[in-house]
């Protein structure tokens, strides 16, 4: 028994060169069609660096564009000239110049023998078929399309939204189901002669000229009427991504199309030195013979097209920007931001980093420049502390931060004289923990020389914004974890919710807090917030502060030890 190839050949004509040589020189008869657009130089020279062989054959040339019926003419032309040229041929195999062998020759031969007349070619209903893209599983079968989907889009979809609109739909011709499945396949003599000699095949290939990417619909669905024995699958591996492209092979892919056992495979890329080298002219004497099996490095590829579809946490490249909330995760790790921290302690920064053995940061968004941590200019995956390069692509600067620092948590101070923009996009963020001490943005106002009304004309600018920003953080929509206090509040206790903040940065640490930071001077700030009210301005956000009275934080601003019994 024989097996013949019929290859469709369109680029890396070299490569196909070398493919059809490896199985003409075992025995196996090639018939090779050329698309047409291939210019005359190029096919002469193919033809040239074959003409050795007299097991090849080359068939007439059609145009093979995708999703149209030069390509099931192609493989009608090429496979009558394998039956007429080649009697012995028992089974005909369909390749592309892009297909390589995995399995020697007689590996494939002996499969077939002990199968003469099972037909491999994946075959199953519009109902059952999941792996359609484009919104046209069944209709591409009723409706009528005479102009290419790639080169005229436009008139594509506009003669589809047409013919949906005036109901029209073509009449499936008798005796035939509609089958898809994939374009390659290995039919036997008998099946393939009885679909190419059929006396109804002049109406059957008029239907099927208008419709849509007939190559994988064609003989598909004619096996089905002369078939006694189908296994509704090839024997060529091919992989696509979610898109329906097909997945290309590499070098590196070597071990994978080694574990698949299957015969064939494509798509190869023309410069995979390495697997050409390992299929068509290594040893293959020592590999295991085993049933073909894609289904092995399914979970692979089903892990691949995840990946491209996702992403990894937090991570944005060029090649794969996803919409607004499709991202797999918005930043790569957690992070805190803590608001009015820095205002209502002293050196904050400096403390946090201490007990917490964090990177604490100062206002990564102040409107002139980004604060890193001790004053650098340039952070980890060469970062620009400039404020126009942070503000071009606020939310990037701060995925990018997270990112280049995975595995340290970020620390950083954010309040309403801040840039704005990244406050959703934190508040969305489930990696984001925010503590806010409302209104202590205030104290720096309260600690300033300026003139009383620029005061209280820049408290009423400065308690807009943050309440606007509060009012996002405490959205239904909120992901992140949030905490909110009063100025008034927080000074009254401010080591228990410094406790659990930390806890929550250093879950593993086991030390308790023995002493809060140094609060900034407070001295004659109720009287400053009602001169405030008395001025017109009300600031509500500070909580309630006693008018004539300091709030009394000795303990705190001496530095003496906070006991937990």
């Amino acid at each position: 028994m024989s097996v013949g190839f019929v290859m469709l050949c369109h680029t890396a004509l070299d490569r196909a060169a070398e493919v059809a040589r490896h199985w003409a020189e075992r025995d196996c008869p090639v018939v090779i069609h050329v698309d047409k657009r291939v210019t005359r130089l190029a096919y002469d020279g193919l033809v040239a660096m074959l003409s050795d062989l007299s097991n090849i054959r080359f068939s007439g040339r059609f145009a093979c564009e995708w999703g149209t019926w030069g390509i099931v003419a192609a493989t009608q032309g090429a496979s009558t000239i394998m039956l007429r040229a080649f009697p012995e041929v028992r089974h005909v195999f369909l390749a592309s110049g892009s297909c390589l062998p995995l399995r020697p020759v007689e590996e494939l031969k002996a499969y077939l023998s002990t199968r003469p007349r099972v037909d491999f070619i994946e075959s199953v209903t519009t109902e059952d078929v999941g792996w359609t893209i484009g919104g046209l599983d069944l209709e591409r079968f009723t409706l009528r399309f005479p102009f290419s989907w790639r080169r005229r889009r436009r008139l594509f979809d506009g003669y589809v939204k047409l013919q949906r609109k005036i109901g029209y739909k073509r009449r499936v011709p008798p005796g035939l189901v509609p089958h898809l499945g994939s374009q390659w396949w290995c039919l036997t003599r008998q099946t393939l002669s009885a679909i190419l000699e059929s006396p109804d095949r002049a109406d059957i290939d008029r239907y099927f000229r208008r419709v849509w990417i007939p190559d994988e619909s064609y003989f598909q669905t004619l096996v089905r009427q002369v078939s006694t024995n189908v296994e509704s699958r090839s024997l060529t591996l091919s992989k696509f991504d979610f898109q329906g492209k097909p997945h290309i092979f590499y070098d590196d892919h070597l071990q994978l199309l080694r574990r698949s056992d299957c015969f064939v495979a494509r798509k190869i890329w023309p410069q995979a030195e390495k697997l050409y080298q390992n299929f068509l002219h290594g040893d293959a004497s020592g590999q295991a013979t085993a049933e073909p099996n894609p289904g092995k490095i399914d979970r692979l590829f089903a892990k691949a097209v995840e990946r491209r579809i996702k992403g990894r946490p937090g991570l944005y490249m060029q090649s794969r920007m996803p919409n607004e909330n499709y991202e797999n995760g918005r930043t790569a790790a957690a992070y805190s931001v803590f608001e009015g921290f820095a205002e209502l302690f002293d050196n904050f920064e400096s403390w946090l980093g201490k007990v917490a053995g964090t990177r604490a940061h100062g206002h990564l968004y102040a409107p002139d420049r980004a604060q890193f941590a001790g004053g650098e200019t340039v952070f980890n995956g060469a970062m620009s502390d400039s404020a126009a390069m942070r503000d071009y692509a606020p939310k990037s600067f701060l995925t990018n931060l997270i990112w280049n620092t995975r595995g340290e948590r970020q620390c950083f101070q954010f309040g309403p004289a801040d840039r704005q923009e990244i406050g959703w996009f934190m508040s969305l963020d489930p990696n984001a923990q925010i503590s806010v001490i409302s209104g202590a943005w205030i104290i720096p106002l309260f600690h300033s020389n300026q003139n009383f009304s620029d005061i209280r004309r820049e408290a009423a600018r400065l308690q807009k914004i943050e309440a606007d920003h509060l009012g996002v953080l405490r959205s239904p929509w909120t992901k992140a974890r949030v905490r909110i206090w009063s100025l008034a509040e927080f000074v009254e206790n401010p080591m228990e919710p410094l406790q659990s903040i930390i806890d929550e940065i250093s879950p593993r640490s086991l030390r308790r807090l023995t002493e809060a930071p140094r609060l900034a001077d407070l001295k004659g700030f109720g009287q400053f917030l009602q001169n405030l009210r008395n001025q017109g301005m009300q600031p509500i956000l500070m909580g309630d502060f006693p008018t004539g009275e300091d709030p009394n934080p000795t303990a705190s601003r001496r530095g003496r030890p906070y006991l937990v019994k």
